[in-house]
């Protein structure tokens, strides 16, 4: 018995010191804040949110469209068969470069080989029988339209025997021109048929992009202007080409014009079919302009904080503008502010209309987009 009342005034004691220490910390805090500690009303810089600022000024823009296309080679095509035949020889392996007229496949061709012969065989006897008539014809044996018919005769068997060797020749898939190959399924003994693909080929020395251009911008663009690519693969490689050609006609429908880009690709790195983001340029302008981290967007408007002097000191007002194009971390302003204003640069979640601020410097037009490193720090 005399043990529990020994603990229950234990815990008593402990519980009054606690409230003791917390009182005093209390008082502490109130009289430091009169004092003009840090955060007080006379405390350095006065009371409110700390935040950086900036001032509003000016910036160059890249006025650019960007438009998206779809990469291909050079030259691409499919190669296939131009008659049914069983496959003798694959003389290629996948992913390989091949010279133009090299021979990649190989298909039986007996039946061909004995028609060339055939028909070699008859323009030899052709020519044979045509010079026996001529020599008749000089000796006066022979009539003149007798020697044209067998001159006829002759001419037919060389043409016979140029078709059986087109026919041959079918049976010898070659590189129409220097490129690629791709992957193929084909092996030997493997039947193909007209119009089934064998393979890709793909010239990628360079690649050419094709895409749809609004016909508003129409009047600055022209064969041989400089455009800048880039793709998802690579997206902090910027890829340089020209604009080849355009098309003759404007698309009614999407009233837009296709215009045709060609980037070099040394080193094989872009691919046919690849999707490319493909940037215009239209000149530069001048523009105010603000970091992107001092816009806060609701639905479709935008707003910044306009640092506005008060009774009480520096306060944040609420200030729609209007947005324009973003660009290297800064956002273009086309109406709202003017040069010279001071807004809050970052941390606008933090603040809101009328409410008191609390700055690290006092910013000047030069430091368009600048951020004082000391206003990350409360207290400073």
């Amino acid at each position: 018995m005399v043990r529990r009342h020994f603990f229950l005034a234990g815990a008593l004691v402990i519980v009054l010191v606690m409230v003791i220490v917390g009182g005093l910390r209390m008082v502490m805090g109130g009289e430091q804040m009169q004092a003009g500690g840090p955060g007080g009303p006379g405390g350095r810089g006065g009371g409110g949110v700390p935040v950086a600022a900036t001032a509003v000024g000016t910036r160059s823009f890249n006025d650019t469209v960007e438009l998206l296309g779809v990469a291909k080679g050079r030259q691409s095509v499919t190669l296939t068969a131009a008659a049914t035949q069983l496959v003798e020889r694959v003389r290629f392996n996948d992913g390989q470069f091949v010279s133009q007229g090299e021979i990649l496949v190989e298909l039986k061709d007996a039946e061909q080989n004995a028609g060339v012969e055939q028909a070699r065989a008859r323009v030899a006897q052709a020519e044979s029988t045509l010079e026996r008539w001529n020599t008749l014809a000089e000796k006066g044996f022979a009539s003149k339209a007798a020697v044209d018919e067998h001159q006829a005769a002759y001419l037919t068997a060389r043409a016979d025997l140029a078709a059986a060797e087109a026919r041959r020749g079918d049976r010898l898939i070659r590189a129409p021109f220097a490129g690629v190959v791709g992957l193929t399924d084909i092996t030997p003994g493997a039947l193909v048929n007209p119009g089934a693909t064998i393979v890709t080929l793909d010239d990628l020395s360079s690649v050419r992009v094709d895409f749809q251009v609004p016909e508003r911008y129409l009047a600055g663009l022209q064969a041989g202007q400089t455009i800048v690519a880039t793709s998802d693969v690579y997206p902090d490689t910027q890829i340089r080409g020209q604009i080849e050609t355009l098309d003759t006609r404007v698309d009614e429908s999407t009233r837009a014009i296709t215009a045709r880009a060609i980037f070099p690709n040394p080193d094989r790195l872009l691919r046919p079919g690849m999707m490319m983001r493909v940037s215009l340029s239209r000149g530069q302008r001048e523009s105010l302009a603000v970091p992107e981290a001092s816009i806060s967007v609701q639905g479709s408007s935008s707003f910044v904080f306009l640092i506005a002097d008060g009774d009480n000191g520096p306060r944040a007002e609420q200030r729609p503008v209007v947005a324009g194009m973003r660009q290297n971390g800064f956002v273009e302003i086309r109406d709202g502010l003017e040069a010279g204003d001071r807004i809050v640069a970052n941390g606008v979640n933090k603040v809101t209309g009328g409410q008191s601020v609390r700055i690290a410097k006092t910013p000047t037009p030069s430091d368009v987009a600048g951020v004082d490193p000391a206003a990350e720090r409360p207290g400073a």
